[in-house]
């Protein structure tokens, strides 16, 4: 199982840590080339999501990374990765999104940099977990097939559609690799469904 991390911007080095304790493979992508690398599975860092979208859009990494997730690659996306992967976001970002969870998230909800914290909190499946929030979004509707995964205060910071695992968190900054556990296990899952 190989899983590529976007690394155009934003917290990659610590995904990769992350992967790298639990025995994963992984690769960084940065440029077009990368993408044609054989990968099972995507992480979307958290970061800053209008300069990611507007660099995926330069790098023209945003089609074929979009027709992946269409097509049942798994991906898990991290803050500013949560922001990309939804498929409505407030304030309105009319470009750069990949727009294939059915999530709406509201941007920046806990303000500026002064607004980061740190909880614990429940995730479905796991058990209660330390959340590291930095400029964090979180998600304000789930419609679809959608599934909501976490919530702390009130509002909607974890959730999973088919293949897809976002988090208004950041679970690699913290030592406990559980969700990424998670989403290991759900690369497996996809994979054994094909064989």
């Amino acid at each position: 199982m190989t899983v590529a991390v976007l690394a155009l911007q934003g917290a990659f080095a610590e995904h990769g840590n992350m992967l790298e304790r639990l025995g994963a493979e992984y690769f960084e992508i940065r440029k077009y080339e990368d993408i044609k690398r054989p990968f099972d599975a995507l992480i979307l860092p958290g970061g800053e999501s209008t300069v990611m979208g507007k660099l995926l859009r330069e790098l023209k990494l945003l089609k074929p990374i979009r027709e992946r997730i269409e097509a049942g690659m798994p991906v898990f996306g991290t803050c500013a990765g949560l922001i990309l992967l939804s498929g409505r976001v407030e304030p309105e970002m009319t470009r750069g999104c990949l727009g294939t969870m059915d999530i709406r998230v509201k941007r920046n909800a806990y303000g500026r940099q002064l607004g980061s914290f740190y909880t614990e909190g429940e995730f479905r499946g796991i058990g209660r977990i330390p959340m590291t929030f930095i400029r964090a979004p979180y998600i304000s509707d789930v419609y679809g097939s959608t599934r909501i995964l976490a919530e702390t205060g009130g509002r909607i910071v974890a959730a999973r559609q088919g293949n897809q695992l976002v988090t208004a968190f950041h679970p690699e900054l913290s030592d406990d690799a559980r969700v990424h556990k998670y989403f290991l296990d759900m690369i497996k899952e996809e994979r054994d469904t094909k064989i």
